[in-house]
């Protein structure tokens, strides 16, 4: 039977795998290649966790969330590129995303009008990027939706598409 951990500052590796009720026992037992003392090690930052293991975790887990978690926080790519998801509520992302491609459509003829030469002139450099800016509200709730989806095919409340 493996101890209950009192430690206070503990890694969202270590957090999830205690909310599922698993030891590293029983977490070790439950993914391929992985042992109580590799689980430690990644979970107290001893060693650095992989892209692979990131993977794994997420997916026997069964928490899409990791994934970018990993992305954002661990990767050093991801810490300059990856957008930060949250998990929401469905119809939280809708609205999210219909009123940014809402405000999108109201700005398609300014950037058709940016974007005509190639080049941002000094005068549509705020213009442009407010636009971007909706541009990434739109990614982001894009990437949120996934995580839902993800969420929901984890947990069982979906399928996955046949391809």
């Amino acid at each position: 039977m493996g101890r209950r951990s009192i430690k206070e500052n503990k890694s969202i590796w270590q957090k999830t795998r205690e909310d599922l009720g698993l030891t590293r026992e029983k977490a070790g037992d439950l993914i391929p290649g992985f042992s109580p003392e590799r689980i430690e090690k990644i979970e107290n930052g001893r060693t650095q966790i992989q892209p692979e293991d990131a993977l794994l975790l997420a997916e026997y887990y069964r928490t899409p969330s990791l994934r970018n978690y990993y992305c954002v926080n661990e990767c050093p790519i991801g810490q300059v590129h990856a957008l930060r998801t949250e998990s929401k509520e469905l119809a939280q992302i809708a609205v999210e995303t219909l009123n940014a491609v809402n405000k999108l459509s109201r700005s398609r003829d300014r950037l058709l009008e940016i974007v005509e030469d190639g080049e941002v002139q000094a005068d549509e450099y705020a213009d442009f990027t407010e636009i971007k800016a909706t541009l990434d509200r739109i990614a982001l709730s894009v990437s949120n939706l996934q995580l839902w989806v993800d969420e929901q095919i984890a947990t069982g409340k979906l399928e996955h598409p046949k391809l």
